[in-house]
């Protein structure tokens, strides 16, 4: 039986005190401020580079490099979509009565060619290779062989994102040195690239072993992890290390509004759950009106990431007024068990309370 359980593999491969990786969020969630404070505190901090402008990226990088230690970046791999001018003008016809709702003019938003987004990746990861970041993460797909072999070339630690076990063998065999597995349970966008969205929906608790089976790279566990009780959970059934994204929405670094923070806790009752109308990709969100009114013009949102452009004036409306009704709050299934602290302080409370039930981590 093949095994991913070494821990000192995968900190020795990132360069790390603990295997803690801070999810990689984009959209302002993840600020150089928390990247920063997860690495000084022994874990891996992550940029959320799939939107940044490729000289946005190269700054942060080199505001990085004289604040932190070890870091990496996330970049999203293209997907293949089609947006018409059509499709933007039904969906602008969905969203009608929420901008009559918060007093805002219809922009013009032109329609995205997949061949735009390719080259942004392109840019993207000339900045990553040009500036010598530690290690890069990818979701959505697999990079090319060509980009894939430029990276390794300049020394770069490679980590792939799967949602299933298909998916984790497919990053394994292209060359990639470490896997994250996504839970269902997993706030934000899906990763998944081989099947539907719909047929790789497989809970982290059953995912991990299985991947444990059949990889020989480190196994990286996300999903519904916030506490020690999910990290020793995640190690014993075979993975070498966790990566967590709504534990550090709550802290004090993390760029999420206050509304966000806030609703994490503030309704136990209330679900997150898996959306297409905020950004046109199915994404973990905390449930609200915005979700509940527009689930019946689902398919005439377009794809991402035009919906999401379609849709931000609305969320930023919503957050605004202090209200969570019309923003999209980007969580996982363990929301209730957010912590107010600062990041230095829940990576050191994490690696205390996973050592408290004898698993090192």
């Amino acid at each position: 039986m093949k095994t991913s359980r070494s821990n000192d593999m995968l900190k020795n491969l990132l360069g790390v005190d603990h295997a803690i990786i801070q999810s990689p969020m984009a959209g302002g969630i993840t600020t150089l401020r928390l990247v920063s404070a997860v690495s000084k505190a022994g874990g891996l901090g992550m940029i959320g580079a799939g939107g940044l402008e490729p000289e946005d990226l190269r700054k942060l990088i080199r505001d990085l490099k004289k604040d932190a230690g070890t870091f990496g970046a996330n970049l999203f791999v293209p997907w293949q979509f089609k947006v018409t001018e059509q499709g933007v003008s039904e969906a602008y016809e969905a969203l009608k009565p929420l901008y009559e709702r918060f007093d805002l003019d219809q922009r013009t938003v032109s329609p995205v060619a997949y061949e735009d987004v390719e080259n942004k990746f392109n840019e993207r990861i000339e900045v990553i290779i040009e500036e010598q970041v530690p290690v890069c993460s990818f979701i959505f797909g697999i990079p090319s062989h060509q980009q894939i072999e430029r990276l390794k070339e300049a020394g770069i630690i490679l980590i792939g994102t799967a949602t299933t076990v298909k998916e984790a063998e497919m990053v394994e065999r292209a060359g990639f040195d470490a896997v994250v597995l996504q839970g269902v349970e997993a706030g934000g966008h899906r990763g998944s690239f081989l099947d539907p969205v719909e047929d790789s929906l497989v809970g982290l608790m059953s995912l991990i072993p299985e991947a444990a089976d059949h990889l020989s790279i480190p196994l990286i566990a996300s999903g519904g992890i916030m506490d020690g009780r999910g990290i020793a959970a995640a190690r014993i059934l075979g993975a070498a290390g966790v990566q967590l994204g709504t534990a550090f929405i709550s802290t004090e670094e993390s760029g999420a509004h206050a509304v966000h923070k806030n609703a994490l806790s503030a309704d136990r009752d209330v679900p997150s759950v898996l959306t297409r109308v905020f950004t046109g990709r199915a994404a973990r969100a905390i449930k609200n009106t915005f979700i509940k009114d527009m689930s019946e013009h689902t398919k005439r949102m377009v794809d991402y990431p035009v919906q999401r452009t379609l849709t931000q004036p609305i969320q930023d409306a919503s957050k605004a007024q202090n209200s969570t009704d019309y923003a999209m709050l980007l969580a996982g299934q363990g929301k209730a068990m957010a912590r107010y602290m600062s990041a230095a302080e829940l990576v050191q409370q994490l690696v205390v309370e996973t050592e408290e039930l004898g698993i090192v981590i």
